[in-house]
């Protein structure tokens, strides 16, 4: 056990988390993703993606050099609608002081995944529960 580290994020997830440098992107999925599209996949089956996803950015700072840091999957056939695993992902990266994430169609959100450092697949079982994120940098203490 560590103090100050969600229970949640397992070793194998905090060893990837740490291996990322800045660039690198994470995806977190749903139940129902074809996670066999990745090279690495980690399994959260009790975690939905809202927790992991906070658990992630207490830890993780997200990109501010690239114009979105974060993206979600479309609908299908309704690219304008946002699910509510997307609103509940929006709101808690707002909260954490972030922009909302952009949105990719699905074959690009699958493509993108696929070129993610880890997918990590949750027990997410609402639709579109899928966000991946760019890790960003922490700047040095005199730069805080």
């Amino acid at each position: 056990m560590l103090i100050g580290i969600p229970g949640l994020l397992t070793p194998d997830l905090l060893h990837a988390l740490a291996s990322m440098g800045h660039g690198d992107t994470i995806a977190f999925v749903d139940a129902n993703y074809p996670a066999s599209r990745g090279k690495r996949t980690l399994h959260l089956p009790g975690a939905n993606v809202a927790t992991a996803l906070k658990a992630t950015l207490s830890l993780m700072p997200l990109d501010t050099f690239v114009p979105h840091a974060s993206y979600v999957m479309q609908v299908v056939g309704d690219p304008a609608a946002v699910p509510p695993a997307v609103v509940e992902m929006n709101e808690i990266l707002e909260a954490g002081g972030n922009k909302p994430a952009a949105s990719l169609e699905r074959h690009a959100f699958y493509a993108a995944a696929a070129d993610a450092y880890v997918i990590v697949r949750t027990g997410e079982r609402r639709f579109y529960g899928n966000i991946i994120l760019t890790m960003g940098v922490i700047p040095p203490p005199e730069k805080r």
